[in-house]
């Protein structure tokens, strides 16, 4: 196992089932990544929290944590929320190198393989 953890960040529903894309993704990085840990996290409702995701990758031996936000768009979680959590956690680990991501929404390739999505889909 290497020393860098991906934290998959997601914003938490009260249904379970809403989590299900998000746990597929986290075991397709696994399965291209095995000697990385690759952790689910959410902002609400769910478990583990964010808190709880990163201190369990540096129990674990992570030294990298790379926070990988799954939401489409900047808005108060990311903009207000996240930022908090963010300077918590480097004050909690401060051995942890701790790289945040953009919103997955903000990739110019998520967008596009959305678009394709739709253009494919309502063609059929």
């Amino acid at each position: 196992m290497n020393d860098q953890a991906i934290i998959l960040f997601a914003h938490g529903a009260r249904d379970q089932e809403w989590a299900a894309p998000f746990a597929i993704i986290k075991k397709q990085l696994q399965a291209a990544r095995p000697d990385t840990q690759v952790e689910l996290a959410f902002q609400d409702f769910m478990t583990p929290s964010l808190e709880a995701a990163v201190a369990q990758s540096a129990a674990r031996g992570a030294r990298r944590v790379v926070l990988v936000p799954l939401f489409m768009a900047q808005g108060g979680h990311l903009k207000q929320d996240l930022p908090l959590l963010v300077g918590k956690l480097r004050e909690q680990h401060p051995q942890l190198e701790l790289r945040v991501m953009p919103a997955i929404g903000d990739a110019p390739e998520i967008l596009k393989a959305i678009t394709d999505w739709v253009l494919r889909s309502a063609s059929a």
